[in-house]
């Protein structure tokens, strides 16, 4: 079993709020871990924790066997730790293809000497590894339209395109199907799928359950900051503690 991410006792507080607590967590390589709690319970802190945009009061987050703690967020994405965000954090002016280039130039150039306008003037080399990812999420038809123009829907494949060109060791995926329509969310769990075929590493923060146990290996459940199990989605569908704290009781 190979580790590509290990959190080691991490905590984090804001003030009073005690937002993490001892949180140890591993994540397999080629795996997609899921991570699940009701809302407030520190998922998207602890992803916040991993990417750099916060630093732990204690613990570390190894990635490679690297610690991450006190890296800037451009160098844990080069490094090959990359998120894709809840909300659409696209160009909405450029085109749908210049959207999926300019992080691809960027990881290939590095942030210091990258110049978006610029690059994208001259830079052909990774135009076609920019169109095939475009055409790999369904969005082949969209290459030359304004990305502000597309539907809720293509404007979260665009930003998982823009994670996905980049070829990272590690995804992770802050509520991927957040605001869909359920056509456009089974759509997205095919195209998860399909990448979890390749082997790709993946963290997946969601509320959707359908979702989570269509795609995860392995599902940890964080309540007030704690992680109060881990297991495979069998284990968790029927842990009662993990019933209780997310669902009142009621079964998953």
């Amino acid at each position: 079993m190979s580790i590509v991410l290990s959190i080691k006792n991490v905590d984090k507080t804001f003030g009073g709020l005690h937002a993490l607590g001892d949180i140890n967590l591993d994540i397999e390589e080629g795996k997609t871990h899921a991570i699940i709690g009701p809302n407030g319970a520190g998922k998207s802190t602890l992803l916040n924790c991993c990417i750099g945009r916060l630093i732990p009061d204690n613990g570390t987050v190894e990635f490679d066997g690297k610690n991450m703690i006190g890296l800037q967020p451009h160098e844990i994405n080069h490094a090959g730790m990359v998120r894709v965000f809840q909300t659409p954090e696209i160009f909405p002016d450029l085109s749908v293809l210049q959207n999926v280039m300019i992080p691809a130039l960027a990881k290939r150039d590095g942030i210091f000497k990258f110049n978006a306008f610029k690059s994208l003037a001259a830079e052909k080399s990774l135009e076609a590894d920019a169109i095939h990812t475009l055409e790999d999420m369904g969005l082949g038809e969209h290459i030359y339209k304004h990305a502000g123009s597309m539907s809720r829907g293509d404007k979260r494949r665009l930003e998982l395109a823009m994670g996905l060109v980049q070829h990272p060791r590690l995804l992770l995926l802050d509520e991927p199907t957040a605001g869909m329509a359920r056509h456009d969310t089974n759509r997205t769990i095919d195209l998860l799928k399909r990448i979890k075929e390749r082997g790709m590493t993946k963290i997946i923060i969601e509320h959707d359950m359908h979702v989570v146990f269509s795609l995860a290996d392995r599902i940890s459940v964080l309540a007030q900051g704690r992680i109060i199990a881990s297991g495979t989605p069998d284990e968790i569908r029927g842990n009662p503690k993990v019933q209780e704290a997310y669902l009142g009781g009621a079964e998953l």
